[in-house]
């Protein structure tokens, strides 16, 4: 797909993410006059070593998306990664665009990362033609809502950031009240899977041949970068994705209330929808995913806590974070309130532990691309804090491993509810738990060599032996929190030996794991 030079037009911008038609960059788009420009390029693809089911998945959607343009008779300038013209950089690309095309002004989405929305607001100031950076209208909460209901709080909780979204939205409301007489079920959301209850076998997206040829390509070019390809089952078609929502909607959501916090060995997916990545792409609208969810509420085809449930991790959750992460970034990006000063610990990436939650959770991270939240937070995010991982390295393994990875979403979940670098900006308190959260929401503990209920020594499970260590080490910044009185309490009852014996057990389990002190100083607590 190559574009003739189009004088007087306009040159239009689709990035990786922005696989939907309803792009506003896209929404005043002439066929006769305007060129799209799309472009596969280094930059993006390497700046962390994304997953390389991430990589292979954005390229097919690209290619996929650039086809049914240029079907409807769009001239689409679409560059592949292997084009030896390829200047491998967005901006590069725009300046080759358009001295190639002719068009006389850039119209484009803004993106989803402070990153690259520097570098093109740095070229837009600069450049020969005019360029208009247009508001992303696919959210459902606009950047000049989320500022409005932001300004005079004292605290941003995501809680009445929901119920806002749900009164302006409609969603699950029966007149001014919400469906049921309360606003969140997430207290009937949080059971342990029964002994014996397995979940749904859940069908995977084969590849279409667009999206082999992508693979075959990521393989070749890409073959250093975490994770591996034969596993791939992401849609990266809108028909695929609509494939997979209608099969979450009308099979598995009516169980995603009650378990959806619940962890299996071997079970990467559980009740979870499996729609993040064609959400934080394009090829699903978020609006319209909340209303046919809760359309099967209303037809009696699924409980209120499972429908709601769902609802409130698009609307409230998805929403909040993409609003934390534009009001705050830059400043948000260098916060380190705990002062984390440790290094990731290689198992992260290997998935080579005795530690059964975890060499789970990396193993399918690995094959998948993916973790459901509570491996992401309570696991990985959890661990990373027990053990004092700087927040930049935290940051780069999210970024990196998850093929639903993008700033937006991920910064604010890693930086805030994982590790609580940003001193509470996004959650109240520390999600910081003992093996007996793990315990009480899998089966991992009873196949694992450390000993969930052992507090102190080599055989004792690694949480345990982090958790008060940690308490101890934060005093200074969380003593204060409100909703970590009671295990400061407990805390200041052990006595000054005993608490100095427990930090140094923390230390020493830190060491053991890898978890030694990084190279550089970490950002200044927030």
């Amino acid at each position: 797909m190559t574009s003739s030079a189009r004088t007087g037009g306009t040159l239009r911008l689709v990035l990786g993410d922005q696989i939907s038609e309803s792009l506003s960059a896209l929404s005043d788009l002439d066929p006769q006059t305007d060129v799209v420009l799309m472009a596969e390029v280094r930059d993006e693809a390497t700046y962390v070593r994304h997953h390389k089911q991430k990589i292979a998945m954005i390229f097919a959607a690209m290619r996929g998306h650039a086809g049914r343009l240029a079907a409807k008779g769009v001239s689409v300038r679409y560059v592949r990664i292997d084009d030896e013209a390829n200047s491998h950089s967005i901006v590069g690309e725009m300046q080759r665009a358009l001295e190639a095309s002719g068009c006389e002004r850039i119209v484009l989405t803004e993106c989803g990362e402070w990153r690259l929305a520097e570098a093109l607001r740095a070229f837009a100031a600069e450049a020969a033609v005019p360029v208009e950076i247009r508001e992303d209208q696919r959210f459902i909460c606009s950047h000049a809502r989320f500022r409005n209901w932001a300004s005079d709080r004292r605290q941003l909780r995501m809680e009445y950031f929901y119920r806002e979204m749900r009164r302006d939205t409609g969603l699950l409301m029966d007149g001014s009240e919400p469906a049921g007489g309360q606003w969140n079920y997430d207290a009937e959301n949080r059971k342990g899977l029964p002994k014996g209850l397995r979940p749904p076998v859940r069908a995977r997206t084969p590849p279409n041949p667009q999206t082999l040829a992508a693979i075959a390509d990521v393989g070749r070019l890409f073959p250093d970068h975490f994770g591996d390809l034969d596993a791939f089952g992401w849609p990266t078609t809108p028909d695929e994705a609509e494939a997979v929502l209608d099969a979450f909607l009308t099979t598995i959501l009516p169980g995603f209330g009650d378990w959806q916090d619940a962890m299996a060995t071997g079970e990467p997916w559980m009740w979870h929808g499996l729609i993040s990545t064609a959400l934080n792409i394009g090829l699903l609208d978020p609006l319209d995913t909340c209303r046919r969810a809760e359309a099967i509420y209303r037809e009696g085809r699924a409980p209120l806590n499972a429908v709601e449930g769902f609802i409130r991790q698009i609307l409230g959750w998805r929403e909040f974070v993409r609003g934390i992460y534009w009001l705050k970034m830059p400043e948000y990006g260098l916060r380190n309130a705990l002062g984390a000063d440790r290094n990731l610990p290689w198992f992260f990436w290997s998935g080579k532990t005795d530690m059964a939650c975890v060499a789970d959770t990396v193993e399918s991270t690995r094959r998948n691309a993916y973790a459901h939240h509570i491996q992401r937070l309570m696991v990985t995010g959890n661990l990373a804090m027990l053990l004092g991982v700087d927040p930049d390295q935290v940051d780069d393994w999210y970024m990196t491993v998850f093929a639903d990875a993008f700033d937006w979403v991920e910064m604010p979940n890693t930086r805030g509810m994982a590790t609580f670098a940003d001193g509470g900006i996004v959650g109240s308190k520390p999600y910081a738990a003992s093996g007996a959260y793990i315990h009480r929401m899998s089966d991992y503990c009873g196949g694992c060599r450390y000993d969930v209920k052992g507090r102190t020594g080599e055989a004792a499970c690694p949480f345990n032996r982090l958790y008060w260590g940690f308490l101890e080490r934060n005093r200074a910044v969380l003593s204060g929190n409100p909703r970590l009185a009671m295990p400061y309490r407990t805390l200041a009852g052990f006595g000054e030996e005993r608490r100095k014996a427990l930090l140094a057990e923390a230390e020493s389990t830190r060491l053991a794991l890898g978890a030694g002190p990084a190279e550089h100083t970490p950002a200044s607590p927030g």
